[in-house]
């Protein structure tokens, strides 16, 4: 008799890095669907609100999804951020270039991930403490290989390059 693998259990976060910053996580309800207007939201309530709190300003880029490439989240990110980087000036799918997607998820999941988890709030604090014990100073060396890798991006003229 085979045993089949229980489904493994999901979580979807949104998170913020930079070079001596790391936002908190926002967690997103289970069955939630990200449009733009819930997008929108987050990034009303959530993370704007944050960087209000701390009395921070950093330059705000995000990937292609279409949540946050729709016009009046483009509109809402250029009056809100100081500094946005507009989808015209990003490469639409672009993990190669993302501190987040080329390093920082996968140390968290290798984490995370290490035992299994009972139930979604199991997940939800094993992320979090690994989000919590996240060395700034890697999240540092990750940011700091962007130059190479946005050089890299140019030479495969925008084509993947790992």
């Amino acid at each position: 008799m085979r045993q089949r693998a229980q489904k493994p259990k999901r979580v979807m976060v949104w998170a913020g890095v930079g070079y001596n910053l790391k936002t908190p996580l926002v967690f997103i309800s289970e069955g939630t669907k990200i449009n733009q207007v819930v997008y929108r939201n987050l990034l009303r309530h959530e993370v704007r609100a944050w960087m209000k709190e701390k009395a921070l300003d950093f330059t705000f880029q995000q990937d292609g999804a279409p949540a946050h490439t729709a016009n009046e989240t483009q509109a809402w990110c250029e009056r809100n951020f100081s500094d946005f980087i507009r989808k015209e000036h990003w490469p639409p799918s672009s993990p190669d270039l993302t501190p987040l997607d080329y390093s920082i998820w996968g140390i968290l999941q290798q984490k995370v991930c290490a035992q299994p988890h009972k139930d979604i709030g199991s997940l939800m604090e094993s992320l979090q403490t690994a989000w919590d014990a996240l060395d700034q100073e890697v999240i540092n060396k990750a940011i700091e290989q962007l130059p190479e890798r946005l050089k890299a991006c140019v030479e495969a003229k925008g084509g993947h390059f790992e």
